[in-house]
């Protein structure tokens, strides 16, 4: 009985730091590299703007293009014009 007891309690630590990791990194998710492909303004739904903070190491214009996510560089003439498009 005392090694089932164990064997649970060992179990519910597992899960609650497995939890406690799988939370931490998925808020920590940002764009790491910026795509080569350029995109037309017709193909942008939306955008939003990632900074240089804590967990991001790169500035970056993340354009949602048909249920995706894709991150532009913010100093690309291509990724102003889309901006400016979606405006």
């Amino acid at each position: 009985m005392a090694n089932c007891k164990l064997c649970v309690l060992a179990a519910l630590c597992s899960l609650l730091i497995l939890a406690t990791f799988t939370g931490s990194t998925q808020s920590a998710s940002c764009c790491l590299s910026y795509t080569r492909r350029v995109y037309r303004c017709k193909q942008l739904m939306n955008y939003s703007i990632q900074t240089i903070n804590g967990s991001c190491d790169i500035s970056a214009v993340i354009f949602n293009i048909q249920n995706k996510f894709v991150c532009a560089n913010p100093n690309e003439p291509w990724v102003m014009r889309g901006i400016k498009c979606l405006k």
